[in-house]
């Protein structure tokens, strides 16, 4: 991937384009890419909105795309959003308002919590059903694999996100979860970590931890951030330009 994007850390495909949708995280300008599949930047639209820690993109069936800014690495925030860019503003626009859908995760009481309790930052969510379900990624020691799922309605004000399950992958820093997304006919799950994607399936409703799990392990440890499926099997990734490696779209096949 171009330079511009080497802190890549959402990766969204959307109805009615070819391009694949990404964006950098907190700390960088308030743009989204369309980018080919070859990798190269075919348009850039800027947001009219801070890039506070966007860190996730998903979209409806619409054609709409949904910006994640809930990055939340000290657990302080109160200002957690998703932003939505319609369809038209992100076909035809060149500088992109947006609409505010905000939510607040009910168990937490203090801003920041105790060390122990550092459960709020997020990296991951998807859009399904007229809902978005957020992966919250764990702050704490010897939990850093532990993610809760969270719901909250696609709509606007402010909301209170509803929690579903919680999901432990194991207790390294390798295994925090860091993008996801659902396949377009709703069967299948894929949660992304730096070292593996975890698939889930068979599952009851909108729990997806209880279904069942496949995980296929990476060969290459990097910095990956963004995963969407590309086809009911196969999800693009991306990962971010760090320590020597990274800065790459990749191609993998799940079945």
């Amino acid at each position: 991937l171009p330079k511009s994007l080497k802190e890549v850390s959402g990766t969204e495909t959307i109805v009615g384009s070819k391009l694949i949708w990404m964006l950098n995280d907190g700390g960088n300008s308030p743009k989204i890419y369309g980018v080919s599949k070859k990798g190269n930047i075919k348009k850039v639209l800027k947001i009219d909105a801070k890039n506070n820690d966007w860190e996730e993109l998903t979209s409806d069936k619409e054609g709409n795309l949904y910006i994640g800014d809930f990055g939340n690495n000290d657990n302080r925030r109160k200002d957690l959003a998703i932003l939505k860019v319609t369809h038209k503003d992100l076909m035809n626009s060149e500088s992109v308002p947006i609409e505010r859908i905000q939510f607040y995760y009910p168990n937490q009481k203090k801003f920041p919590p105790k060390k122990k309790q550092l459960f709020f930052d997020a990296e991951s969510f998807f859009y399904f059903n007229n809902a978005f379900y957020i992966f919250t990624k764990s702050r704490v020691k010897n939990e850093y694999g532990k993610t809760s799922l969270y719901k909250i309605p696609a709509t606007l004000g402010t909301h209170e996100a509803v929690f579903i399950s919680e999901f432990n992958h194991c207790n390294a820093l390798k295994c925090w979860i860091t993008s996801a997304d659902i396949s377009n006919d709703g069967t299948n799950v894929v949660l992304l970590s730096h070292t593996a994607a975890l698939i889930f399936s068979n599952f009851k409703g909108d729990d997806f931890f209880s279904g069942d799990l496949t995980e296929i392990p990476f060969k290459e440890h990097s910095q990956k951030e963004g995963v969407c499926f590309k086809n009911k099997t196969t999800v693009y990734i991306t990962d971010e330009k760090a320590h020597g490696a990274g800065g790459n779209l990749y191609e993998l096949a799940l079945y």
